[in-house]
């Protein structure tokens, strides 16, 4: 008889207020995947690892901040679970960069199984600085990471996320010194939030996660999708990138933001759309220049006559610092 894995938590890095507290993540079991793992045999067992998970369903799990308050929630047919709660005080329980730390634990007495770390799984949520200057909601996908989204049937996009580490991956050049110059802003105080929005599943987390740290990226909620949801997408749904977008600026509402993204895909439509219906919230869209000319030819026809807001398609990271520091977003 095979050995079961043990059951952990994953945590996924998310945002709220003085008041609203607002995380997800999922519960299954530890396949022990290598985020440095080398080798094609070993990638593709990582790849395969992320997808065929065995998800820990219908089971109730407790959420305990430092000031002992307890939260309670289940998770669904995926082993997903989601906390969207009003509290209030959660300032205060943040550390200096607006971080609250708290622990994840499995409620559940039937299950007998062994559990990693004795059932105490670390989640980290973002408060965002009510001192913030404005905030930025990035793409990842050839926006700070280079997957090609704009190559025949995807097939680069496979490539790199099946056959590559996140420890090989490359970020865009100059990506990482553009993001923290955002991050610290005019008043060079570490303020500013950025936030991470992607097609890409779930699944990918730990693997995005990992890639934003080991390049030196600032920290920041990093918000994906359910693999379910790509293939269940209606006609006239919004993508759940911009969903997720609408969300940050509701819960932000005095707050400005700086949208970036490529000109690969859906970005410049579903920015243009947002900067129409948030006007007052939009301070400016980047857009990265992709190697497609009619992708490109598209997108500069979209914005020939749009001036609500500043908007530049970006060739190299030093332009789009320069537009920043033209704009006083930047130092």
């Amino acid at each position: 008889m095979f050995k079961k894995d043990p059951l952990q938590i994953i945590t996924f890095h998310s945002y709220g207020t003085d008041t609203h507290f607002y995380m997800r993540g999922r519960a299954l079991e530890d396949e022990t995947i290598n985020l440095e793992q080398k080798g094609l045999f070993g990638l593709f067992i990582n790849s395969w690892k992320r997808f065929e998970t065995d998800e820990v369903k219908h089971t109730e799990l407790k959420i305990t901040l430092p000031n002992n308050t307890i939260l309670k929630t289940v998770t669904d047919d995926h082993g997903y679970f989601k906390i969207d709660e009003q509290l209030d005080g959660l300032s205060a329980m943040a550390n200096d960069k607006g971080w609250l730390n708290f622990e994840v634990a499995y409620n559940d007495i039937n299950i007998k199984r062994s559990i990693q770390s004795s059932n105490r799984f670390p989640g980290e949520l973002l408060i965002t600085n009510t001192q913030a200057e404005f905030g930025v909601i990035s793409d990842i996908d050839d926006t700070i990471i280079h997957t090609g989204v704009v190559s025949t049937l995807k097939w680069k996009v496979l490539l790199n996320s099946i056959f590559k580490s996140a420890a090989s991956r490359i970020p865009l050049e100059g990506a990482a010194d553009f993001y923290h110059k955002l991050h610290k802003g005019i008043s060079g105080k570490n303020a500013n939030p950025i936030f991470y929005v992607s097609h890409s599943p779930w699944n990918l987390y730990r693997y995005l996660e990992f890639f934003l740290k080991q390049n030196a990226f600032p920290k920041g909620p990093i918000l994906l999708r359910s693999f379910k949801d790509i293939f269940k997408k209606k006609s006239g749904d919004q993508p759940q990138k911009q969903k997720e977008i609408l969300n940050i600026l509701k819960t932000y509402p005095d707050l400005k933001f700086i949208l970036i993204g490529d000109s690969g895909e859906h970005d410049a439509d579903i920015y243009i759309e947002i900067a129409e219906a948030f006007p007052s919230q939009i301070a400016a869209i980047y857009l990265r220049s992709v190697s497609h000319k009619k992708k490109m030819l598209r997108v500069k026809g979209l914005f020939e006559n749009f001036t609500q807001t500043p908007v530049l398609l970006v060739e190299s990271s030093n332009q789009a610092i320069e537009h920043a520091k033209a704009h006083g977003f930047v130092q």
